[in-house]
Order: C-alpha cells, then structure tokens, then sequence
C-alpha cells in the first residue's frame, strides 16, 4: 500500500481499480494516504471515482462473458422465467448498479447485472454516481476526522 501511497493520483486510481475487481483490496487506505501527505481534492476524488469506475465495468464485462444457458442447465431455472428477469434487469432494474460500491456485495451485483444483460449505460451512470459519492462521504469523513485531531 505504501508503494501505491507515493505514486499519488495514480496511486489512488490503481487502488480504486483493484479495489472494484474481485480482488480483496482497500483503495481508501490508499486514498486516506495520499490526501493526508498533502494532494489536491479534486483530483483525488476524480482518480479514486473513475479508477473505482472503470475496475467495476470490468466486473460488468466479465458477467457479460456468462451464458444464460449455464442458469438454465445447472440451477434448472425455467428459460421463460429467465428471459422474464433479464427483461426486468434491462429496463428497470438496471439502476441497482448504484449500490456496485457496497463492499462485500458490490462485485456480485456489478457481475451479475453483466451476466443478466443489465441496460449498460443505465449501469455505467448509476454505477459512476454511487462511486463518485462514495469517495466523496469518504473524503469528507478524512477531513473532518483530521480537524478534529
């Protein structure tokens, strides 16, 4: 983590991606790190928002690898009852992409809206928007913590 702590920015976009993979790693240490050795706000929450962004996408990307078949052959579902969630997920559903930031849950739900065929761009937004507050309520939270000492 101290290697990534003293690259900076790119440190702190490293973090974010490997931290949205499945990959158990914590990029706010990284980011904490970098904003309390001195670096700028706005370009942390921008490397954290959109390396956390892209590593998430990835996780979507990689659901969209899976085949519908496979829940129909091992799990047994029905076809129609299949067609009928990915239906919902594509038009409605879709949006729960926000919540992608949610930490032990968030991978499953970005992998899962890709193997369900989730609207992209409806993801990409939803997913970005919840990133980007995360980062946000977290660097606010360093802040106040640090004036507080």
């Amino acid at each position: 983590m101290e290697i990534l702590i003293t690259y900076g920015y790119i440190g702190v976009f490293v973090a974010a991606f490997l931290a949205a993979t499945i990959l158990p790693f914590s990029s706010e240490v990284v980011l904490t790190g970098v904003l309390l050795s001195g670096a700028a706000y706005l370009p942390c929450l921008v490397a954290a928002t959109i390396g956390n962004f892209l590593g998430g996408m990835t996780c979507y990307w990689m659901g969209m690898l899976g085949k519908t078949e496979w829940l129909e052959k091992y799990l047994k579902m029905d076809a129609a009852k299949l067609q009928k969630i990915q239906d919902r997920i594509k038009h409605k559903g879709s949006w729960i992409a926000f919540f992608v930031f949610l930490p032990g849950v968030g991978d499953f739900i970005a992998v899962a809206l890709g193997f369900l065929r989730g609207n992209v761009w409806i993801v990409a937004v939803s997913m970005f928007a919840g990133k980007a507050l995360r980062y946000w309520v977290w660097m606010e939270f360093v802040y106040k913590v640090q004036d507080f000492f």
